[in-house]
């Protein structure tokens, strides 16, 4: 929890005014006390515009346009910018003295703290500069394969992590089989299509699932397609890129062996950090990297050789999972799920907008993305994403890959309000009249 004597010693004080431009200097005083979160039931407080005005002044954010497109990662609230501030400082000050005396420990309570928040062993957690990092290194390292054996994947699976797949049809000679998720989406037909899949395809022994995807956002049934592949004998590498901090959970919600995240995305770390988790018992089943010598063949950080890390990057990673408490995780999550829910009931059902997540809880969070009806090349949606910023400021991004065309991708953080929301909808909504 973000107390007082953590806030002020965070050196976010110091940096109160520079760090909040838009506010009045009362405004900033009052803004920058420590979080008193109010009581009550998630979805009721994610309406309380005094709250979130609260919780948005910790971001500095440009003025000169609004951002939608927080996916790509996640601003660093002031105290957590303070603490990388600091830290680059300390470590450019004490330079490789404090490289190879201090940091260990204090990368170690980092990844402690990691492991607390995503509910594991600390020998299950390896720090990595992101998700991409850790699964590509789950996917190339897996050593169960067998030539002949079959790899699989769906089109609305992260790009990289398709070719790292493919990569293994290089190599290990195995062969790929791909799915397409249904669209419009749902739990049943989701799962239908992996049951479908699996069946079509015995010879599958590795599957690449993504929790939730950052083409349109929509959110799978992760635990329940695990259970289905493990009983068919398949493991499951998780792609949980956007998961943490956008949602509110813990590996368990998964059950999954093998996951890659980002910490600096939604839990708002700074740029360059994620994090690998293997499951204990089955460390063996991959490969050190390039058969590392540096730690023991027995230590997950054998998994992932970096080098040389942003040092002050890792070191405000507990800073970053403070704020993420002060916030309220639960409280995150519903916000950041009426942010978006704003835009979507204000647009569905208006001719020409085809909304491509459904409005389950279960299977949707912030990232939701649509296409103009029947419109889905590059240059169709990267027109929308140009018109959005140039008429209207709203940033936003294209995205490729989905099976049924290309898509614009908006991502609301918790700087955004209700007020961008319904910019966003109007806007929409005067591009479907134009056509």
């Amino acid at each position: 929890m973000l107390t007082r004597r953590t806030f002020i010693g965070s050196g976010a004080a110091s940096l109160a005014l520079p760090a909040l431009p838009h506010l009045t200097a009362a405004e900033t005083q009052d803004a920058l006390r420590p979080l008193d979160r109010p009581t009550g039931a998630p979805a009721a407080i994610a309406r309380d515009e005094a709250y979130w005005r609260r919780v948005a002044a910790y971001y500095r954010v440009s003025k000169d346009y609004t951002n939608l497109e927080a996916g790509y990662w996640g601003v660093m609230a002031a105290p957590v910018l303070a603490t990388y501030h600091r830290e680059t400082d300390r470590v450019n000050l004490e330079n490789s003295q404090y490289a190879r005396r201090g940091y260990d420990a204090e990368l170690e309570v980092a990844r402690r703290r990691v492991a607390d928040f995503l509910g594991a062993s600390p020998s299950e957690i390896a720090f990595t500069r992101g998700a991409t990092e850790a699964l590509q290194r789950l996917i190339t390292q897996y050593n169960k394969l067998r030539q002949g054996d079959v790899v699989m994947y769906a089109d609305l699976d992260y790009n990289a992590m398709q070719f790292a797949m493919n990569w293994l049809a290089e190599r290990r000679g195995v062969a790929i089989a791909r799915l397409t998720i249904p669209e419009p989406a749902t739990r049943d037909n989701v799962l239908a299509a992996y049951a479908e899949a699996f069946a079509a395809n015995p010879g599958v022994k590795l599957l690449l699932l993504t929790h939730l995807n950052n083409k349109t956002g929509l959110v799978i049934p992760v635990k329940e397609i695990i259970a289905m592949a493990r009983a068919r004998g398949i493991d499951t590498i998780v792609d949980a890129a956007h998961s943490f901090g956008q949602m509110n959970l813990t590996l368990a919600d998964l059950d999954a062996d093998f996951v890659g995240l980002n910490l600096h995305k939604w839990l708002g770390a700074p740029i360059g950090v994620g994090a690998m988790y293997i499951k204990e018992s089955r460390l063996g089943d991959v490969d050190r990297m390039l058969l590392d010598e540096a730690s023991a063949a027995t230590s997950i950080n054998s998994r992932v050789h970096t080098g040389t890390a942003n040092f002050a990057a890792y070191l405000s990673v507990p800073a970053a999972l403070d704020f993420h408490a002060s916030v309220g995780p639960a409280l995150k999550a519903a916000r950041l799920r009426h942010l978006r829910d704003l835009w979507v009931a204000a647009v569905r059902g208006t001719p020409g907008i085809d909304v491509l997540t459904p409005d389950d809880a279960d299977m949707v969070a912030a990232i939701t993305s649509f296409r103009l009806h029947g419109r889905g090349t590059r240059a169709e949606n990267q027109d929308v994403v140009r018109g959005l910023y140039e008429k209207h400021k709203l940033f936003t991004v294209w995205r490729t890959g989905v099976a049924n065309g290309d898509c614009v991708r908006v991502t609301p953080a918790l700087y955004n309000t209700p007020a961008d929301a319904d910019r966003l909808a109007a806007a929409l909504k005067s591009i479907a009249v134009r056509g």
